[in-house]
């Protein structure tokens, strides 16, 4: 049985409006940018990113670290096209992968980062789960996962915002874990350290959290 996955803005149709939307609603220009500059990335790191959605995170991080091995792996074929088209674009090098984040598709990849930007709201807890034990699996010694995604929403407003906006489109049961704070929780529990929230951004949906950890 084919496994299901959460289109990027919850419904297939939608996809040609999710770079609208994520710049218009989520601040992107702030949160992206900063997330960049979290992961710093360096020509020496092999980097995979979880759900690369359309290919603006790796254009940004190429872009700054042209010499960086960067492999983008997303279940959306129709995503993972337009991501190919928009790297061609920017003359960058980057690779684009369709699948789950699974060890099959892992076998035989040197990975030093694994990054994931808007993902984990979209999946059940359970596979929220699953990929962190599998980046800890996959990762080396002093590895380093980032993960840039709607954290906990501590006000009022933001709760609400996040309602009427993410939970609207990609349901409530896979969203409310990440709104209650799930996310370092998961970490931990994986057996990261050094788990940090660096960054808290409001939006218009919400608060997006950044965080990062390092593999022991």
């Amino acid at each position: 049985m084919e496994k299901e996955f959460t289109p990027a803005l919850g419904f297939a149709a939608l996809s040609p409006l999710y770079d609208w939307a994520i710049l218009r609603l989520t601040r992107e220009h702030i949160w992206r940018h900063e997330f960049v500059n979290q992961i710093s990335a360096q020509p020496s790191d092999s980097i995979i990113d979880v759900g690369s959605g359309t290919g603006s995170l790796a254009v940004d991080l190429l872009q700054r670290s042209p010499k960086t091995s960067y492999i983008g792996i997303d279940p959306d074929a129709d995503i993972v096209k337009r991501a190919q088209i928009k790297a061609d674009k920017a003359e960058i090098c980057a690779q684009f992968e369709t699948g789950f984040f699974s060890a099959d598709l892992l076998a035989n990849k040197s990975v030093n980062k694994i990054i994931s930007s808007l993902v984990f709201h979209q999946v059940p807890l359970d596979e929220k789960q699953r990929i962190i034990d599998l980046a800890y699996e996959k990762l080396p010694k002093n590895g380093e996962i980032h993960i840039a995604d709607y954290g906990l929403q501590k006000s009022l407003l933001m709760k609400f915002l996040f309602r009427i906006t993410v939970q609207l489109i990609d349901g409530v049961r896979d969203t409310t874990p990440n709104a209650q704070g799930i996310l370092p929780v998961l970490l931990a529990k994986a057996g990261f350290m050094d788990i940090r929230e660096t960054r808290r951004i409001p939006t218009l949906t919400g608060t997006i959290c950044m965080y990062m950890a390092r593999k022991p």
